[in-house]
């Protein structure tokens, strides 16, 4: 992902982070990301270590403070029992995710296009 950012020359920030547990104490603005930026868009593998994906998302999408905030699945399941489990936590999407770096670009730039550049999200 980073180097698809690297090479993809994307305007927006890329900020990551190594597991679930890592993402909701970024997402809470917990030591040690008390000053992270809010993020515009939640990029979200399902296969994360510590606190699995499922778990960030149904945690995001049940506080009111978070659940504004587009998520959007990033995976490279495409089992239609992960797909429907996504969707029935309140992803906003579902992507698979490419596995050739070139088309992960193209995937990024058509994410960031979208939402960031066409849908208007709440302040």
């Amino acid at each position: 992902m980073q180097e698809a950012f690297k090479e993809g020359g994307f305007r927006s920030h890329l900020n990551i982070t190594r597991d679930g547990e890592q993402a909701l104490a970024f997402l809470h603005q917990h030591a040690p990301y008390q000053h992270s930026p809010r993020p515009a868009v939640i990029l979200l593998d399902l296969n994360l270590p510590r606190k699995d994906g499922r778990e960030v998302l149904a945690e995001i999408k049940k506080e009111e403070n978070l659940r504004r905030i587009p998520v959007v699945v990033l995976s490279t399941s495409t089992r239609d029992t992960d797909i429907r489990n996504a969707y029935d936590l309140h992803a906003n999407c579902y992507i698979p995710k490419p596995v050739d770096v070139e088309k992960l670009m193209q995937v990024l730039g058509m994410i960031e296009e979208f939402w960031l550049g066409t849908a208007i999200l709440p302040a």
